[in-house]
Parts: C-alpha cells; structure tokens; sequence
C-alpha cells in the first residue's frame, strides 16, 4: 500500500509533462497544416537541368 505515495505523484508528473508538451506543440503550430503532408509525395519534382 506504500507504494501509491510514489507512483501516483509520479503518474501525476508524467501526465502533467505530457500536457505541458502538447500544450506548447499547439502554440508552435505544429498541428496546423494537415493536408500537406499527406499529399507531399504527389508533387512533381523540381526538373532537373543538366549544364
């Protein structure tokens, strides 16, 4: 029974770590765009010229 005094603060802890990191990846805009990168791979390349 002991052990509940260690690992619910550090359940605590680690979800409040988890918040705090998705917290700060909305506010850099990390899940704004997310059509792009599903479609990426059918835009053409950039031609190459040769010299």
């Amino acid at each position: 029974m002991s052990i509940i005094y260690v690992l619910l603060p550090a359940a605590m802890v680690l979800a409040a770590f988890f918040v705090w990191a998705f917290v700060r990846a909305v506010r850099r805009g990390q899940y704004d765009d997310l059509d792009t990168p599903a479609v990426r791979m059918l835009h053409d390349d950039d031609p190459v010229t040769k010299p």
